[in-house]
Parts: C-alpha cells; sequence; structure tokens
C-alpha cells in the first residue's frame, strides 16, 4: 500500500490497481467546517487532472481533482449523510472515491507522503 499526493491537497491510497482518493487534513482545515460534498458515481472514466468531485464548506467550495486516470469503482455513500467526516477523519474515513488505475506510472509524478508534509510547511 503507498501513499501519494498531490498539489492539489488530494491524497491517493494504492493497494494493487485500485487508489481511494480524497483530501489532506491541511485542506480540510483551510476549508474549515464542511458542510456537503459530491462525490462521482461508479462506472465514470476520469483523466488525471479532471474535476471529480465537489467539497463545500462554511467558507468556501471546491473542486477535488483525480490525480490518476481511470475508471471510478465508487463514491464514498458515507459522506452524503456525514460530509463532517472529512472533517473528524480526512486521510481515513473520510475519503471521496475509489478509483481502477489506468496507468500506475502516473504515480511517480505525485508527492509521497514525507515531500508532501514539508512542501506543506512551506506555504
Amino acid at each position: 500500500m503507498s501513499l501519494h499526493f498531490t498539489g492539489e491537497h488530494e491524497w491517493i491510497r494504492v493497494e494493487g490497481d485500485v487508489g481511494t482518493v480524497g483530501i489532506s487534513n491541511h485542506a480540510q482545515e483551510a476549508l474549515g467546517d464542511i458542510v456537503f460534498v459530491e462525490v462521482p458515481e461508479g462506472g465514470r472514466s476520469l483523466n488525471k487532472g479532471d474535476d471529480a468531485a465537489v467539497v463545500e464548506s462554511v467558507k468556501a467550495a471546491s473542486d477535488v481533482y483525480s490525480p490518476v486516470a481511470g475508471e471510478v469503482i465508487e463514491g464514498n455513500p458515507a459522506l452524503a449523510d456525514d460530509p463532517a467526516l472529512v472533517n473528524r477523519d480526512p486521510e481515513g474515513e473520510g475519503w471521496f472515491f475509489k478509483i481502477r488505475l489506468a496507468d500506475t506510472s502516473e504515480l511517480d509524478g505525485l508527492m509521497d507522503e514525507a515531500k508532501y508534509r514539508e512542501w506543506v510547511k512551506t506555504l
């Protein structure tokens, strides 16, 4: 299992050819109290960088981008009833969607956890 981050604060945890995607703790802290999340439906094809989901907080609405290309397996159904789950556990149970990776080499352009945490300190 490997964990990667984008410069837009998405994370992807990969097991085999399936990635689980969410937003980082830094992102949810910047957004504040999350009040609504829209996740993609299973079967949707995404390219790397496509708008995949929407997250709204008391401060702002933001798009969540797909860190890789592939086919969405499922959106997290728990977020419809409890969007604040993203605030409570952004890098765990507050995941947004699962995707079957089209090309695992796309992960090479992402940051590992240590590099991401160091980069966030510079913001």
